[in-house]
């Protein structure tokens, strides 16, 4: 398959869930606390994380997680939440211990979270609108 839109990603692509509201706001923390201007970000219910998604051969429908694309790579649930800590300014990058917890076990704290998040942190009517100041960051 061509694989067009990775081979135009210049930089890591975090995949969200629009409607959550947590999602939404762990988006703006990153922003707030990445060191330069390092991330893209994409609702999961965009088309282009549709497209995305694809070219990266991704089985599911409906991802349950936030997906990072970087260089080639994607990274599902806990494995793209450590590499995100690792790219934000200090101390964040310090978490990024937790990669030595085996992947089920981070996993499974981390499905535990995302499968109550909208009874937990609620969610939004539409889906996240960037602001002004953050949308160049944005893919549609």
């Amino acid at each position: 398959m061509n694989k067009t839109l990775t081979n135009k990603i210049q930089k890591p692509v975090l995949l969200f869930d629009g409607y959550c509201n947590l999602c939404s706001s762990s988006v703006v923390f990153i922003i707030k606390r990445e060191k330069g201007d390092t991330f893209r970000f994409a609702s999961l219910q965009s088309d282009f994380a549709d497209k995305l998604l694809q070219e990266v051969s991704y089985k599911d429908d409906t991802p349950d997680s936030i997906v990072l694309v970087e260089n080639d790579k994607t990274y599902f649930r806990s494995a793209a939440a450590l590499k995100i800590a690792k790219k934000l300014k200090w101390p964040w990058p310090l978490l990024y211990a937790f990669i030595i917890i085996p992947p089920f076990i981070r996993d499974w704290i981390y499905d535990v979270i995302a499968k109550r998040r909208y009874k937990w942190f609620g969610r939004k009517e539409q889906c996240f609108i960037p602001p002004k100041d953050m949308s160049h960051k944005f893919y549609d």
